[in-house]
């Protein structure tokens, strides 16, 4: 199959294509910085001549409310009509675990409003909805940071291993489509606290996480498990400390 990766020079779209090009397909990299610019449409059509599956793993590079929003609206519907006009057969997104179940965040409700454009589109579609990646420990503790102290939440986080998510996304890309969502996330549960105190030390950060229940994530105060994957999520093998130990 030929697949268009948009977002492929990234952290889940450049393994993502890897994976594809072992098994056969021929993966394509789409991204500004190869003339693909989904939010302008620059590029896109041209894309899109004989693809049978596009993947869409790009993000905002803003994430104040109004640009992440203007973002995913915008790229997505730019997508979804290149896609209609070229006959594009699988539409397969990224998103995250509790889109739904966080509105106070504004990243979050841009994820719902373009699973909403995909979902409406017509397109058959395959939703991935992953947990936090390990590889953000250190964003999460950068946007909590308040001089040497990081103020987190003990909310429940059920963390994954990027290469492990790419590799659902490729699977699932190379399969038929879902025309549903697909919940995936990591083999443990922690506090947020916990893993961004685990995760600093690992690293020989000398950061001290302050434990508070109100200090928000990304905008969101988060309560207890609105993170956390369902009883029906696929959870990876790659734990925490394994991943620590190869980074």
């Amino acid at each position: 199959m030929k697949i268009l990766v948009i977002g492929g020079t990234g952290l889940i779209g450049s393994r993502a294509i890897q994976r594809l090009i072992e098994h056969g397909h021929k993966a394509i990299s789409a991204s500004p910085s190869s003339g693909v610019n989904t939010l302008t449409g620059e590029g896109v059509a041209d894309a899109m001549a004989g693809v049978d599956v596009v993947i869409d793993v790009s993000n905002s590079p803003s994430f104040a409310d109004d640009d992440v929003m203007n973002f995913f609206v915008t790229s997505t519907t730019n997508l979804l009509a290149a896609e209609k006009d070229a006959g594009v057969k699988h539409h397969v997104a990224l998103s995250v675990v509790g889109t739904d179940r966080v509105p106070e965040s504004g990243y979050l409700r841009a994820k719902v409003a373009q699973e909403k454009l995909i979902t409406e589109s017509g397109i058959p579609y395959s939703l991935v909805h992953a947990t936090q990646f390990f590889e953000f420990v250190k964003g999460i503790a950068d946007s909590a940071t308040e001089g040497d102290t990081v103020r987190l939440s003990h909310a429940s986080i059920q963390p994954i291993a990027a290469d492990d998510v790419a590799a659902v996304v490729a699977r699932t890309a190379a399969g038929a489509p879902l025309n549903g969502t697909l919940e995936i996330g990591g083999p443990e549960k922690f506090g947020m606290d916990e893993l961004i105190a685990t995760g600093l030390a690992a690293f020989g950060d000398p950061r001290t996480v302050v434990t508070d229940a109100t200090a928000p994530y990304f905008g969101a105060v988060l309560t207890g498990d609105e993170l956390i994957p369902g009883p029906d999520a696929e959870l990876s093998t790659t734990t925490f400390s394994e991943w620590l130990a190869r980074s």
